[in-house]
Protein backbone atom coordinates (compact mmCIF):
# COMPACT_ATOMS: atom_id res chain seq x y z
CA UNK A 1 0.00 0.00 0.00
CA UNK A 2 1.37 3.49 -0.93
CA UNK A 3 1.54 6.21 1.42
CA UNK A 4 2.18 10.10 0.09
CA UNK A 5 4.81 12.25 1.16
CA UNK A 6 3.80 15.69 1.09
CA UNK A 7 6.80 17.75 1.36
CA UNK A 8 8.67 15.71 -1.38
CA UNK A 9 5.63 15.28 -3.84
CA UNK A 10 4.14 18.75 -3.64
CA UNK A 11 7.89 20.30 -3.97
CA UNK A 12 8.57 18.02 -7.34
CA UNK A 13 5.06 19.58 -8.56
CA UNK A 14 3.72 15.73 -9.20
CA UNK A 15 0.81 13.63 -7.85
CA UNK A 16 1.22 10.21 -5.86
CA UNK A 17 2.67 7.88 -8.37
CA UNK A 18 4.47 10.29 -10.40
CA UNK A 19 1.92 11.40 -12.37
CA UNK A 20 2.09 15.05 -13.31
CA UNK A 21 -0.57 17.46 -13.67
CA UNK A 22 -0.87 18.66 -17.51
CA UNK A 23 -3.51 20.43 -19.63
CA UNK A 24 -5.89 18.05 -20.84
CA UNK A 25 -7.27 20.17 -23.71
CA UNK A 26 -11.07 20.50 -21.82
CA UNK A 27 -10.42 23.84 -20.09
CA UNK A 28 -8.04 23.04 -17.23
CA UNK A 29 -5.44 21.34 -15.78
CA UNK A 30 -5.80 17.06 -15.71
CA UNK A 31 -4.71 15.17 -12.96
CA UNK A 32 -4.44 11.22 -13.51
CA UNK A 33 -6.07 8.91 -10.58
CA UNK A 34 -5.35 4.85 -11.22
CA UNK A 35 -4.46 6.13 -15.04
CA UNK A 36 -8.08 8.16 -15.22
CA UNK A 37 -8.15 11.55 -15.90
CA UNK A 38 -9.85 14.19 -13.45
CA UNK A 39 -10.02 17.66 -15.10
CA UNK A 40 -9.95 20.56 -12.70
CA UNK A 41 -13.25 21.92 -14.66
CA UNK A 42 -15.42 19.41 -13.56
CA UNK A 43 -16.85 18.64 -9.81
CA UNK A 44 -16.32 16.37 -7.85
CA UNK A 45 -18.99 13.79 -8.32
CA UNK A 46 -18.36 13.90 -11.74
CA UNK A 47 -14.41 13.32 -11.90
CA UNK A 48 -15.09 10.72 -8.93
CA UNK A 49 -17.52 8.97 -11.13
CA UNK A 50 -14.56 8.00 -13.76
CA UNK A 51 -12.41 7.39 -11.01
CA UNK A 52 -11.43 3.37 -11.24
CA UNK A 53 -10.78 3.08 -7.63
CA UNK A 54 -13.90 5.16 -6.14
CA UNK A 55 -16.38 2.85 -7.36
CA UNK A 56 -17.89 2.20 -3.59
CA UNK A 57 -17.75 5.36 -3.14
CA UNK A 58 -19.80 6.70 -5.76
CA UNK A 59 -22.10 3.99 -4.96
CA UNK A 60 -22.39 5.01 -1.50
CA UNK A 61 -22.47 8.87 -2.43
CA UNK A 62 -25.48 8.27 -4.46
CA UNK A 63 -27.33 6.02 -1.71
CA UNK A 64 -26.77 8.37 0.78
CA UNK A 65 -28.39 11.17 -1.59
CA UNK A 66 -25.34 13.53 -1.66
CA UNK A 67 -24.50 13.77 -5.40
CA UNK A 68 -26.54 16.95 -5.69
CA UNK A 69 -24.71 18.25 -2.32
CA UNK A 70 -21.08 17.07 -4.17
CA UNK A 71 -22.30 19.17 -7.32
CA UNK A 72 -23.07 22.40 -5.69
CA UNK A 73 -20.82 25.15 -6.01
CA UNK A 74 -19.25 24.76 -2.42
CA UNK A 75 -16.15 24.59 -2.36
CA UNK A 76 -15.19 21.30 -0.49
CA UNK A 77 -12.54 19.38 0.43
CA UNK A 78 -12.99 15.38 0.09
CA UNK A 79 -10.92 12.82 1.70
CA UNK A 80 -11.89 10.03 -0.67
CA UNK A 81 -11.11 6.65 0.22
CA UNK A 82 -10.50 4.15 -2.13
CA UNK A 83 -12.56 0.59 -3.20
CA UNK A 84 -9.37 -1.35 -0.95
CA UNK A 85 -10.01 1.22 1.76
CA UNK A 86 -13.81 0.47 2.10
CA UNK A 87 -12.74 -3.05 1.32
CA UNK A 88 -11.49 -3.07 4.33
CA UNK A 89 -14.85 -2.29 5.90
CA UNK A 90 -16.65 -5.56 7.30
CA UNK A 91 -18.82 -6.82 4.07
CA UNK A 92 -21.69 -6.65 6.69
CA UNK A 93 -20.76 -2.94 8.01
CA UNK A 94 -20.68 -2.15 4.30
CA UNK A 95 -24.19 -3.85 3.39
CA UNK A 96 -25.93 -2.43 6.74
CA UNK A 97 -24.97 1.23 5.62
CA UNK A 98 -26.11 0.87 2.11
CA UNK A 99 -29.90 0.12 3.52
CA UNK A 100 -32.06 2.87 2.79
CA UNK A 101 -33.20 2.66 6.58
CA UNK A 102 -29.60 3.88 7.37
CA UNK A 103 -28.94 6.10 5.11
CA UNK A 104 -28.50 8.67 8.09
CA UNK A 105 -25.69 6.80 9.37
CA UNK A 106 -24.08 6.71 5.82
CA UNK A 107 -24.65 10.40 5.64
CA UNK A 108 -22.98 10.95 8.79
CA UNK A 109 -19.99 8.49 7.43
CA UNK A 110 -19.72 10.06 4.25
CA UNK A 111 -19.83 13.67 5.53
CA UNK A 112 -17.07 13.04 7.88
CA UNK A 113 -14.68 12.95 5.12
CA UNK A 114 -15.78 16.16 3.98
CA UNK A 115 -14.37 19.31 4.88
CA UNK A 116 -15.92 22.93 4.06
CA UNK A 117 -13.21 24.97 1.90
CA UNK A 118 -10.54 23.88 -0.50
CA UNK A 119 -7.98 23.12 1.43
CA UNK A 120 -5.09 22.04 -0.40
CA UNK A 121 -2.15 20.06 0.57
CA UNK A 122 0.65 22.96 1.13
CA UNK A 123 -2.67 24.11 3.50
CA UNK A 124 -2.59 21.10 5.71
CA UNK A 125 1.43 20.95 6.24
CA UNK A 126 1.12 24.69 7.02
CA UNK A 127 -1.54 23.73 9.55
CA UNK A 128 0.70 20.87 10.51
CA UNK A 129 4.02 22.92 11.46
CA UNK A 130 1.64 25.95 12.72
CA UNK A 131 -0.09 23.45 15.37
CA UNK A 132 3.33 21.99 16.62
CA UNK A 133 2.87 18.51 14.71
CA UNK A 134 -1.11 18.59 14.76
CA UNK A 135 -3.73 20.24 12.49
CA UNK A 136 -7.16 19.84 13.12
CA UNK A 137 -10.30 20.37 10.32
CA UNK A 138 -13.97 20.28 11.34
CA UNK A 139 -16.09 18.15 8.96
CA UNK A 140 -19.42 18.61 7.21
CA UNK A 141 -20.93 16.42 9.43
CA UNK A 142 -19.63 18.15 12.40
CA UNK A 143 -16.85 16.28 14.02
CA UNK A 144 -13.06 17.20 13.67
CA UNK A 145 -10.12 15.08 12.06
CA UNK A 146 -6.80 15.42 13.12
CA UNK A 147 -3.77 15.34 10.55
CA UNK A 148 -0.49 14.98 11.48
CA UNK A 149 3.14 13.28 10.13
CA UNK A 150 3.67 9.32 10.68
CA UNK A 151 7.43 8.66 8.89
CA UNK A 152 6.93 10.67 6.44
CA UNK A 153 3.53 10.43 5.62
CA UNK A 154 0.65 12.65 6.34
CA UNK A 155 -1.86 10.68 8.77
CA UNK A 156 -5.49 11.26 9.20
CA UNK A 157 -6.93 10.36 12.39
CA UNK A 158 -10.94 9.80 12.61
CA UNK A 159 -13.10 9.06 15.81
CA UNK A 160 -13.04 5.90 17.72
CA UNK A 161 -9.29 4.61 16.39
CA UNK A 162 -9.75 5.11 12.64
CA UNK A 163 -7.41 6.73 10.34
CA UNK A 164 -5.80 6.70 6.90
CA UNK A 165 -2.99 8.07 4.84
CA UNK A 166 -3.34 10.69 1.94
CA UNK A 167 -1.90 8.37 -0.94
CA UNK A 168 -2.59 11.44 -3.43
CA UNK A 169 -3.46 14.71 -3.13
CA UNK A 170 -4.37 17.88 -4.77
CA UNK A 171 -6.83 16.63 -7.64
CA UNK A 172 -8.98 19.88 -8.23
CA UNK A 173 -12.00 19.91 -8.98
CA UNK A 174 -14.16 23.12 -10.54
CA UNK A 175 -15.73 23.06 -6.77
CA UNK A 176 -12.85 21.82 -4.67
CA UNK A 177 -10.05 18.91 -4.20
CA UNK A 178 -9.80 15.71 -3.67
CA UNK A 179 -7.48 14.10 -1.36
CA UNK A 180 -7.37 9.95 -2.26
CA UNK A 181 -7.10 8.17 1.26
CA UNK A 182 -6.43 4.63 1.89
CA UNK A 183 -9.10 4.36 4.83
CA UNK A 184 -12.52 4.69 5.82
CA UNK A 185 -12.58 7.34 8.69
CA UNK A 186 -15.56 7.17 11.30
CA UNK A 187 -17.13 9.69 13.50
CA UNK A 188 -18.67 9.05 16.79
CA UNK A 189 -22.20 7.99 16.24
Amino acid sequence: MKKFVFPIVAALGLTAAGCTTMDGGMGGDVAYVDGAAMYANRTIVANAANSPIHTTLVQAVTAAGLVDTLNSAGPFTVFAPTDEAFGRVPAATRSSLMMPANRAMLTSVLTYHVVPGRITAADIMAAIRAGNGTATYTTVQGNPLTFRMNNGNVMIMGQGGSSAYVTQADVMQSNGVIHVVNGVLTPSM
